[in-house]
């Protein structure tokens, strides 16, 4: 794998809580994410009233690169790829998400703009919870709110490790080449 390749399938974009076993029930998927895996089944009912579906065609924008963060989305059908404009209107591949893949899990935890795009590879059915949605969860239920802030802080935290790993081991690749050493 050359190191574009390694740059553009970063740890941090990959998705991995996926349960192993696709699942087309939006119910059993959210149970295999951190986030929701402690909710009890009353709870997790509130929570599914709370979800919003989408229909994303081929090339159409689920969001932009700057824009709001406003929800995190799981894949109900499609694909979806992630990926980052650079400088001259090329696009670095950070991650194509499938079937019971999900993203946009930061925008859940603050309000900061979107760092990357993503855009429907195939005709989509995405599943939606909208910050303003789950903080309203979190404060009706403060002990699962809690529950689901710590889910989500075990991803994240778990992103980042990963990705320290693999920056790592990205510029001790860049100082081999530097140096003139082969690997």
């Amino acid at each position: 794998m050359s190191t574009n390749e390694n740059l553009s399938r970063s740890s941090f974009w990959s998705n991995l809580f996926k349960n192993p076993i696709e699942k087309s029930d939006l119910e059993h998927v959210l149970l295999s994410m951190p986030p929701f895996k402690s909710l009890g089944k009353h709870y997790l009912k509130q929570l599914m009233e709370l979800i919003h579906n989408r229909v994303y065609s081929v090339n159409e924008h689920v969001f932009y690169e700057g824009d709001p963060g406003i929800g995190l989305y799981i894949i109900r059908e499609g694909k979806i790829k992630i990926y980052q404009s650079i400088d001259g209107g090329e696009r670095n591949e950070l991650a194509v998400f499938n079937r019971g893949d999900f993203f946009g899990e930061l925008a859940l935890m603050d309000e900061a703009i979107r760092s990357a795009s993503a855009v429907a590879v195939e005709n989509s059915k995405l599943a939606v919870i909208f910050k303003p949605d789950l903080d309203y969860f979190l404060e009706k239920h403060p002990k699962q709110g809690i529950a689901i802030l710590k889910g989500l802080s075990q991803m994240i935290a778990l992103r980042l490790k990963l990705l320290d790993v693999e920056y790592l081991r990205l510029y001790k690749l860049y100082l081999e080449k530097s140096e003139g050493k082969t690997t």
